[in-house]
């Protein structure tokens, strides 16, 4: 491999993508503006690797399922419309599989959104929205049954 091709690897590798760097703005955020306790972060299941939880959090007594979208602060697509049907359902299975191996199981949980945008101007601040409480659980959802 050409040296130029390394020192271009090693800067990918030692600069956060956008996704990593949006989570750790939404860590951050939940931490000094809400008030939450990050629990885990990229918490994946061990029966599949695909499901993962991006933040799990604690919010006093509940526990808070927290999905990051990460987009530029002008896209077209707000980030809590990009979880749709088919991101919910992962959400669900890894949700479940996180909720099964507590014990005791908490008694309150529930589904978080945190959109960064990242304005194109780097010493702009980012915009971080937080929305709390979306339907990803069924009405009667007990994570043992």
């Amino acid at each position: 491999m050409p040296r130029w091709w390394q020192v271009v690897l090693a800067w990918f590798r030692r600069r956060p993508d956008a996704g990593t760097r949006g989570e750790a703005l939404a860590a951050d955020f939940l931490r000094g503006e809400r008030g939450f306790t990050v629990v885990a972060r990229n918490w994946r299941n061990p029966r599949d690797r695909r499901d993962e939880i991006d933040l799990v959090c604690r919010d006093g007594d509940i526990l808070v399922f927290v999905e990051v979208k990460t987009r530029s602060a002008d896209a077209l697509v707000p980030g809590v419309y990009a979880v749709n049907r088919r991101k919910r359902r992962v959400l669900l299975r890894a949700c479940t599989a996180y909720l099964r191996q507590l014990r005791p199981a908490p008694r309150t949980f529930r589904f978080d959104v945190v959109e960064v945008g990242l304005p194109a101007d780097a010493s702009a601040p980012p915009r971080v929205l937080h929305f709390a409480n979306l339907p990803l659980f069924p009405k009667h959802f007990r994570p043992g049954a």
